[in-house]
């Protein structure tokens, strides 16, 4: 067990879900918008932006810094709607968040933006998260620590006695300079776990 946990957070994209499909579909739909090259799986280092950065970020790798303003205007107006179906929860979660939230309060500390909020009310999981926090919330998004820093005022906890599960090395960059616990799902980038069910031994 993890000593003095009081809250549990998590990351979205790679830990909640498995996004890689839709936020390729979604991000290419702006690149079409500005007749530029769509990004592929095999493309790793630009698909692996588009699965963990926040969106200006992501538009800025994409399409250079100058056009990041005219990109996310681009991107309100696209309905994220489109693509939730192509988003897959991973294997288990639904019961893992039913037994934690027995023990903690819940918190989604991620860098999406307003899609969050649809994406909770389609699978139903608002009820699980006591806190959610997006980089529409913040200053700065990960790897800057302003995400985790938010949840834990809202929650009135301390960093060291909260965990974050994520999958990526922002992930990790983000817990760190929060002083806060960190967990890897599926990802060799600290104490590492490969399903949702082995954070229950951990945390209870």
């Amino acid at each position: 067990m993890i000593n003095r946990t009081r809250a549990v957070v998590f990351d979205c994209d790679g830990v909640l879900l498995d996004s890689r499909q839709a936020n390729l579909a979604y991000y290419n739909r702006i690149l079409d918008y500005f007749s530029e090259p769509v990004v592929t799986a095999d493309q790793t280092e630009r698909a692996y932006l588009c699965h963990t950065g926040s969106t200006p970020q992501v538009l800025a790798g994409l399409l250079g810094q100058a056009r990041v303003d005219e990109a996310l205007a681009v991107a309100e107006a696209v309905n994220y709607q489109d693509f939730i179906e192509q988003l897959t929860p991973e294997p288990g979660l639904e019961g893992v968040l039913q037994r934690l939230a027995e023990h903690f309060p819940l918190a989604i500390a991620t860098n999406r933006r307003g899609t969050m909020h649809q994406i909770l009310d389609h699978f139903k999981w608002r009820d699980f998260f006591q806190v959610v926090v997006t980089s529409c919330d913040v200053e700065r998004p990960k790897p800057h620590p302003d995400v985790l820093f938010a949840v834990a005022s809202r929650l009135d906890c301390r960093g060291k006695d909260m965990v974050y599960v994520g999958d990526s090395t922002l992930d990790r960059q983000a817990a760190e300079r929060a002083s806060v616990p960190f967990i890897a799902y599926k990802w060799d980038g600290g104490r590492r776990i490969d399903h949702h069910q082995q954070l229950l031994p951990l945390l209870l």
